[in-house]
Order: structure tokens, then C-alpha cells, then sequence
């Protein structure tokens, strides 16, 4: 099997486009399509269905894509372990996360860290889904869910609180709310349900069963800047929301949601010194902001 013709493979199977892996790599569509179809004939079984939107993995691709992406993390940690880099600090390092959390509380903590580190480059990844380790979409990820992956580096993070908020000029204009009942009469914000990515983002379903969001975001940071303008309530991370200086906590005492984090790394990637010593500033500063995190 060519090397090369299994990196391409594994940039469509990643970009799930031609155009994305032609950029990726720096090369034409039409060799990348080429390329494809020669390593399926060689392979003798189909890697792709094409489809209007982009290229999908068949079950064979599936398994290919695996084991593509075993070997080139297992060949890359090799390269810098023979080399030394492994205990070096220079490099790129990437961190997922989730979508708040990534822009209202990490993107703001690293400044210190890249002062001390001038040589390591960080690629920031808030994301509204879960982050691909399997895939090595990160080096490190910052996830709401445990990881139970035997193959990846587990600790808690930390934890944060989330309370229902709404802005002054929301409350000024409706009807007061005393206790829970009384939001059945107002415009509750909420996510998506059928594109929920963990059961920790439930909260509706946990404390208002019985209410319909009339408007739903993928995002968080999105119902937050709706929660802002006025179009309604929702239930926010605390971080997030104290950043917003017009939003008022609504039933402090009867709505009070507590979430973790958990960060997690594949266990060759934490051999990397750079990688290791980026997941224990992350548990530093962390530490460092429970009461604001817990607020």
C-alpha cells in the first residue's frame, strides 16, 4: 500500500470534502480523486459512497480510517520521540473543547502560558459537538462526559455552576416570576433537542419538562446573546453569563445546576512534554478559578 495514497485518504476521510483535502495537502482535486480511486482498486472494496454534500465513509472505510489514523499518531510520536522533541518545549499543541467554555474562559487564560512558552503555538477548537480524539481531531480535549476509552488519559477538570438568566429589559417588560410555575408564561430558550451531544446539557428536560423553548440554538453562546436582547430565559453557564453585565439571575435558589469537566489526551500524546506541561496549566488555572467558575 502507497503511504501517500493512504494520507490522502485519511484528509478526505477527515475534511469528508476533495476541495478540503486538496487544500489540506496542496494539490488538485482531480489528484486527489485519482489517488482515491486507485487505493480502492488496489484495496479491491469501495472507501467512500460519493454523495452530493461530500464524501462518506463506508463500513470499510470505517475500519480503514482507524487504522490510518493509528499509524500516522504512532508514526509521528515515534519521529519526535527518536528526535527528541518529545522533551522539548516548542511545537504546535491542539485543544478542543466545548463552545463557551473555549471562548469565555480558556481563549482568556492563555496569554500567560504563551508568554513563558514563546516557542509552542496553540490551535484553540471550541466546538458544539463532541471533540474526535479517536480521530486525533486534539491532542487534548476539554469534554462534558467522562471518556471511557482505555487508550486515552482521563482526569476531572473541574466543576461549574449554571443558573437561569434573563436581562433587565426582558423583566421590566413581563410578567414577574416568584417560582418555577410561573415561567410557563414566558419565552424560554433552549438547545436543539435532536442535536444535543451529552445528556449534561438536559437542562430543561431536568427542571422545565413541561416547556417548549421557542427558540433553540446548537449554541450556547447564541442563546446567551439572544438571552441578552431580550427574546427570553435560559439556563447559562455562570462563566459565560457574568460577562454579560445587562443579565440577572431568575430563581437563584430553585434553578442551580452543577457540571464538570473532564480533560482527557491520548496516552502516546501526553508522552510529548509540551502536551503535558499545556494539560497542567489547564489544571492550574482551573484550580485557580473555582470560585468563578462556581459563582
Amino acid at each position: 500500500m502507497n503511504w501517500e495514497d493512504l494520507k490522502i485518504f485519511l484528509e478526505v476521510a477527515k475534511n469528508e470534502t476533495l476541495s478540503g483535502a486538496a487544500n489540506r495537502l496542496g494539490i488538485d482535486s482531480s489528484t486527489v480523486s485519482r489517488r482515491l480511486h486507485k487505493l480502492e482498486s488496489a484495496l479491491g472494496t469501495q472507501l467512500f459512497l460519493r454523495e452530493n454534500q461530500g464524501h462518506r465513509l463506508t463500513m470499510h472505510g470505517a475500519e480503514l480510517l482507524q487504522t490510518a489514523l493509528d499509524m500516522e499518531q504512532k508514526t509521528q510520536s515515534a519521529i519526535e520521540l527518536l528526535q527528541g522533541k518529545n522533551l522539548q518545549q516548542f511545537g504546535n499543541i491542539r485543544l478542543g473543547t466545548t463552545d463557551a467554555f473555549g471562548n469565555y474562559f480558556i481563549a482568556s487564560q492563555l496569554t500567560h502560558f504563551l508568554d513563558k512558552h514563546p516557542q509552542i503555538n496553540i490551535d484553540l477548537l471550541p466546538l458544539q459537538r463532541r471533540v474526535k480524539l479517536a480521530h486525533h481531531e486534539a491532542d487534548i480535549a476539554i469534554t462534558l462526559d467522562r471518556p471511557t476509552n482505555e487508550s486515552v488519559v482521563v482526569a476531572k477538570l473541574c466543576d461549574y455552576r449554571l443558573k437561569l438568566y434573563a436581562a433587565k429589559t426582558y423583566l421590566d417588560k413581563h410578567s414577574e416570576i416568584s417560582k418555577v410555575d410561573d415561567l410557563s408564561s414566558h419565552t424560554m430558550i433552549g438547545y436543539v433537542d435532536d442535536l444535543i451531544f451529552s445528556r449534561q446539557l438536559c437542562y430543561l428536560e431536568q427542571f422545565l419538562p413541561q416547556i417548549i423553548p421557542r427558540f433553540k440554538s446548537t449554541s450556547v453562546i447564541a442563546q446567551a446573546t439572544a438571552v441578552e436582547h431580550g427574546l427570553g430565559i435560559a439556563i447559562l453557564p455562570c462563566f459565560l453569563a457574568n460577562t454579560k453585565s445587562d443579565l440577572v439571575e431568575v430563581l437563584p435558589e430553585e434553578i442551580d445546576v452543577v457540571r464538570h469537566f473532564w480533560i482527557t489526551a491520548p496516552r502516546e500524546r501526553m508522552e510529548l512534554l509540551r502536551v503535558k506541561t499545556l494539560w497542567h496549566y489547564l489544571q492550574s488555572i482551573t484550580d485557580d478559578a473555582s470560585s468563578q467558575l462556581m459563582a
